[in-house]
């Protein structure tokens, strides 16, 4: 199982996951491309929290947690394998996505009550950033 695989099935709640668009990493040379799971159209890296907010700063120049904050007032789809989305404003291509685990937490029950959470929030090349959240698959 690829970290990416274990991200999406919960298993790695204390990392977040960030996927880059080739379009958005052209010119990295050895850079984060080099560093993560290559994708169709993009790389997505798995590290630990602290280390991928740094990383996302880096890549994207935002706040990993203010991003956040801002694209989840906006409601879009993102790819369940974290390989881009659906842009609620327009055909544009997702630049980045940020995405970090939360824990099962039946209290708070609806969505959290039936397992680990993945909240993702992207960024799409028209400026609009959004977000989506799911359980966990644990199927595998």
């Amino acid at each position: 199982m690829t970290k990416r695989e274990e991200f999406l099935a919960g298993e790695r709640p204390e990392d977040v996951a960030l996927y880059l668009a080739d379009s958005f990493v052209e010119g990295d040379g050895d850079g984060l491309a080099s560093h993560g799971e290559q994708l169709d159209r993009g790389v997505v890296l798995v590290v630990e929290g602290e280390q991928g907010r740094s990383v996302f700063k880096t890549a994207t120049g935002m706040d990993a947690m203010g991003f956040a904050k801002r694209a989840m007032d906006t409601d879009g789809d993102i790819a369940r394998d974290l390989s881009g989305g659906t842009c609620p404003d327009c055909d544009g291509e997702v630049q980045f996505v940020f995405a970090f685990a939360e824990e099962q937490n039946e209290e708070v029950g609806g969505l959290y009550g039936e397992g680990d959470v993945i909240h993702a929030y992207a960024y799409c090349d028209c400026g609009t950033a959004y977000g989506d959240k799911w359980v966990a698959d644990t199927s595998e």
